[in-house]
């Protein structure tokens, strides 16, 4: 696969997990809506380190290690970098059973809205950037 493709490849999935983060908004479940939210950021950042850095993105679902191995944390600002780290916890702690009465209670409907709307901007804000990178 070339690079070109890599990209591509972690674009659609990204886009895949956020049509899935609608569908289950639509479907009220909200701990679901949190966690394909945090998968649609970490493809898009997958797909920005590949981009990036010409190699297959690190295995891992840490965003924020992805920006740091990925070398574009600094082009965020401060209310992204925040979002950013709001979305983290959300990937992990979703698949445990232990933690997921705690997130479930805290992922209303308009938590949900909310973090929908701001996956869906960083999502395409990231796009942008990537298309922009040389």
């Amino acid at each position: 696969m070339t690079n070109q493709e890599q990209i591509q490849y972690w674009i659609g999935l990204s886009d895949y997990d956020l049509e899935t983060a609608e569908a289950m908004l639509q479907t009220k479940r909200y701990l679901y809506v949190g966690f394909m939210c945090h998968q649609t950021i970490e493809k898009i950042f997958k797909a920005c380190y590949t981009k990036l850095k010409e190699a297959t993105p690190p295995y891992t679902h840490k965003l924020m290690y992805l920006t740091t191995k990925g070398e574009f944390e600094n082009v965020f600002s401060t209310e992204q970098s925040l979002f950013i780290q709001t979305l983290e916890p959300l990937n992990i702690e979703a698949r445990y059973p232990e933690y997921k009465i705690r997130i479930a209670r805290s992922l209303t409907n308009v938590k949900c809205i909310d973090l929908l709307s701001k996956t869906k901007i960083l999502q395409q804000w990231i796009k942008e950037k990537i298309l922009l990178i040389k």
